[in-house]
Order: structure tokens, then C-alpha cells, then sequence
């Protein structure tokens, strides 16, 4: 699967949302996870697009199970621990399908356009609290949508 930047990240969560793809762990070429988790000193500091989309797509869809800034809740765990061990498709794999154990379950967002025409904004996002790079709270200043994403982003909104 090729690197998923700007636009193309968008595009993948249209394409596997419309041809009802099921990306699962035992896929043949594994998938490529966005590049390394930019680096952000301070609260305050500008982020990338990606991480603060993924913020804001977070917060929309996730934290209200997950918790604020992916650090846990009542029903889920946090992820931004998960993620020190979680690799990218794992993370897929478990958003597009669900996954339930014996005291919790998850839905699959599989087919929520809210969530996949954004999941890599999601992933870059919690890799970045993960590993430290974002401290909690809203990233600022907003940084700059690039043209190609917004393009992309209407293309799988149905915008």
C-alpha cells in the first residue's frame, strides 16, 4: 500500500468505506503508517495538519468512550497508552471491524465516513500523544488546511 499523505489518507478511508474493504491483520502487503510522529516541544506549538484534524476528529467521535486527549474512560481504554504497542494495523484493523472481549465492546466504524474519511488524521493524532510529541488540549495556533485535503476530504464527505 503506498504512503498515505494530504489527500490520499482521505481517499483511502472513502475507497474502503464505498467498496466495503475490511482491512485485516493478515493482508498481504501491511499497510504503511503515516510518517514519524512530528516532534512538538510545547503547548502551544504549531502541529502538523494531520494532528490537529486528527484532534478534532478525535473529540468529535472518540473521547466520549476513549476519554479526553485519548488518555481513557469509563468504557474504553486510552489509547495514547495503547498505542506504545499498538502497531498501524492493528489500529485499523480494530476501528474498520470493532472488536469485543469479555467485559467491553467496540463498534465498528467501518462505514462512518466521519471516521474514515479521517482515520489517519485519528492515528497521527494519538501516535503523536503517545509518544509525547502533542501535551494534552486543543493544538495551537490552527494551523493551515492544505488545498489537496480539503479537496479530498469534500470527495469522500460527498461534499
Amino acid at each position: 500500500m503506498m504512503s498515505l499523505r494530504n489527500g490520499s489518507r482521505v481517499a483511502l478511508g472513502l475507497a474502503a468505506l464505498t467498496m466495503g474493504i475490511s482491512i485485516a491483520p493478515a493482508q498481504s502487503t501491511p499497510a504503511t503508517p503515516p510518517a514519524a510522529t512530528p516532534a512538538v516541544a510545547a503547548a502551544g506549538a504549531a502541529v502538523p495538519w494531520a494532528v490537529f484534524s486528527g484532534y478534532k476528529r478525535y473529540h468529535g467521535n472518540c473521547s466520549t468512550c476513549h476519554g479526553p486527549d485519548g488518555l481513557g474512560g469509563t468504557f474504553a481504554p486510552a489509547l495514547a497508552t495503547s498505542l506504545k504497542t499498538m502497531d498501524h494495523d492493528q489500529f485499523l484493523e480494530i476501528v474498520v471491524n470493532g472488536k469485543a472481549n469479555a467485559q467491553l465492546a467496540m463498534p465498528e466504524f467501518g462505514a462512518d465516513p466521519n471516521v474514515m474519511c479521517y482515520i489517519e488524521d485519528i492515528y497521527t493524532y494519538l501516535k503523536a500523544r503517545s509518544d509525547g510529541a502533542v501535551p494534552r488540549g486543543r493544538p495551537a495556533p490552527q494551523p493551515t488546511r492544505p488545498a489537496d485535503v480539503a479537496e479530498a476530504e469534500n470527495a469522500c464527505m460527498g461534499s
